[in-house]
């Protein structure tokens, strides 16, 4: 298997309000390949997905039994500490919690992390250890 990932799905509960979270609040571009009931938003060489969560339970063959922590986090790496700050204080007007709000963290650099409205939780990070590159993608 080649290492790399093309798609995040994320499971929504109302899609609608989903969709307006992050192509309105956030201000993401729809791919113009988005269906129906499905959203794609291309994150420069990672796609974003929004999706009905009982269909993509349903699609995985698998219950849909909700759980406080999923084990998983998305991470927006962000350009400094302002923008973390930013970003976290414009996504709590749009309606996500703040989990943790942004601090110093242990391993030297500064984050926090919100839940969506669906409660997929999102960490926003400044990393002064790492590099992006003229796209915004990490140089590692």
């Amino acid at each position: 298997m080649r290492q790399k990932l093309n798609l995040i799905t994320l499971g929504v509960d109302d899609f609608e309000k989903s969709l307006h979270f992050y192509e309105t609040g956030l201000g993401w571009k729809k791919s113009a390949k988005s269906m129906e009931d499905l959203a794609l938003f291309p994150l420069g060489g990672i796609t974003l997905a929004l999706h009905p969560r009982q269909e993509l339970a349903k699609d995985a063959t698998l219950p849909y039994t909700p759980s406080e922590f999923s084990g998983l986090t998305i991470s927006y790496n962000a350009k400094s500490e302002k923008e973390v700050d930013e970003i976290l204080s414009r996504v709590k007007e749009l309606g996500a919690t703040i989990i943790k709000p942004a601090q110093k963290v242990f391993w030297g650099g500064y984050s926090g992390y919100f839940k969506d409205l669906d409660g997929h939780l999102i960490e926003v990070a400044f990393n002064p250890f790492w590099d992006l590159d003229e796209n915004d993608n990490l140089i590692l």
